[in-house]
């Protein structure tokens, strides 16, 4: 896809709108002082990973983690893994773009693609976006009908407010979104370390779990949640939001800069998603632990497992713990949802608005979907529907993770930090591991009588 039409060097992908580069008010804004010591450094360069974390252990990833733990025990443990990895991967290549080109991945498609392609990924990108952000509305809501009994309409709406408090700290600097960002991911973490405490799972058969096998890919529906699972996990979304914002740290604009930054970058994202890791694996392991062994296998709906977490495990606090992590976990989603949105639709369209007038359009466009499936549907068929949204991720994950490969393997693009040939053979058989997972699940379903999430 990257073929003649695409620059000849970093420096030439750059000079196109060089004037509006990628999240203009936060570009370069956090200083990286020279002579650091490596944990120093270290800590400079935190945060970009911990924002693009957020959206590996969103309300989606509770839907498909909780209906995977009670159908299937563990066994859909490894798969979480698997995607942990692959999403690792991604995002060192997403974060090597946004340093080396100085683009962030949807610029990179409107500078090299034929206006009628950058147009059609910015749709499906869109789609993707509106999927997550469903997912992470809903969950918000269901977090607030909890534990305040507000309805999940008005919760809905509650959740719009993200706008201002993203406006509110990226004024102030983009330090302050990141500490808000990382102090949410740590109550998430200690909320369910808890829920383990509580739940006391059996070790060797969570081990076991983590071993790959033959039944999720033969098992149609044990594949459609492992889709989902893949589409929680490896957000489309979430590679465009880091080539972005890994942009916030001013660092050398040389070669041994951009070395050090894209080193830093890798390494700040690697530990934000073992983090993420921890908490995603802690979702289905207390379904599995609460639910599955007791033989309750068709927990799927966030709130039967509230409701059901304190008087199964005999711990008055359970639950709330469990809607305390919701809330968080939809909170933080929000968050970083609403700068992804205006990353895409910045980097694909080249709008030129107030910052206050994107993020509302781009908040309208998911929050709007929201609100309606919300009026239809009511408490009922939730957890169907945030299941759905996550498959439908994981379908539209080809569109990014493609275009991503093709530029980070084009040597005109990148120079001398083109992908190596190990990097290449490890990212294409991502790909190929996630468009043929896709394409199987698309066969399986059409060969269906029935939809296969009605059985889960």
């Amino acid at each position: 896809m990257v073929g003649p039409e695409s620059k000849s060097s970093p420096a030439a992908a750059g000079q196109k709108n060089s004037g509006s580069p990628s999240l203009a008010e936060s570009y370069r804004t956090i200083p990286v002082p020279k002579n650091l010591g490596f944990w120093r450094k270290l800590l400079a360069f935190s945060g970009p990973g911990y924002l693009v974390a957020v959206g590996y252990m969103d309300p989606g990833n509770w839907a498909t983690d909780l209906a995977g733990g009670s159908a299937f025990g563990y066994s859909l443990l490894s798969v979480i893994l698997l995607s942990n990895l692959m999403a690792i991967l991604l995002q060192s290549l997403c974060a090597k773009l946004g340093i080396v080109t100085g683009r962030d991945l949807a610029q990179a498609c409107r500078d090299n693609y034929p206006k009628p392609v950058a147009i059609s990924l910015w749709l499906l990108c869109e789609i993707a976006i509106c999927a997550c952000d469903l997912a992470e509305v809903i969950g918000s809501a269901i977090a607030l009908n909890l534990l305040f009994k507000i309805p999940l309409v008005w919760g809905v709406c509650l959740t719009a407010l993200d706008v201002l408090v993203v406006m509110f700290l990226q004024n102030k600097g983009f330090r302050y979104l990141e500490a808000l960002v990382i102090g949410l991911i740590l109550l998430i973490g200690g909320c369910f370390l808890l829920e383990i405490i509580f739940s006391r799972p059996d070790l060797r058969a969570v081990l076991g779990g983590l071993a790959p096998k033959m039944e999720i890919v033969s098992n149609p529906q044990m594949l459609f949640i492992a889709i989902g699972i893949l589409g929680a996990t490896v957000m489309p979304h979430n590679l465009y939001l880091h080539s972005s914002i890994v942009q916030t740290r001013k660092y050398e604009q040389n070669a041994g800069g951009k070395r050090e930054a894209i080193k830093f970058a890798t390494i700040d994202s690697t530990l934000a998603l073992m983090f993420a890791l921890f908490i995603n694996a802690a979702i289905l392991i207390v379904s599995a632990a609460t639910f599955h062994t007791r033989g309750q296998h068709d927990i799927a709906e966030i709130q039967d497992a509230y409701q059901l977490l304190s008087p199964t495990l005999g711990i008055g606090i359970a639950s709330t713990v469990f809607a305390i992590a919701l809330l968080a976990s939809g909170q933080n989603s929000t968050l970083t949802g609403t700068l992804a949105g205006q990353i895409v639709m910045e980097g694909f369209l080249n709008l030129r608005l107030r910052p206050w007038l994107r993020r509302l359009i781009t908040r309208l466009i998911a929050i709007v979907p929201a609100v309606i499936v919300t009026v239809l549907y009511g408490e009922s068929g939730t957890a169907k529907l945030l299941v759905i949204s996550q498959v439908i991720l994981s379908l539209q994950l080809s569109f990014a993770v493609i275009p991503l490969i093709l530029f980070t393997s084009n040597r005109r693009l990148m120079g001398e930090f083109v992908n190596a040939f190990w990097m290449k053979i490890l990212a294409w058989l991502v790909a190929g591991i996630i468009v043929i997972l896709n394409v199987k699940f698309l066969l399986d379903f059409c060969g269906l009588t029935g939809n296969p999430s009605g059985h889960v």
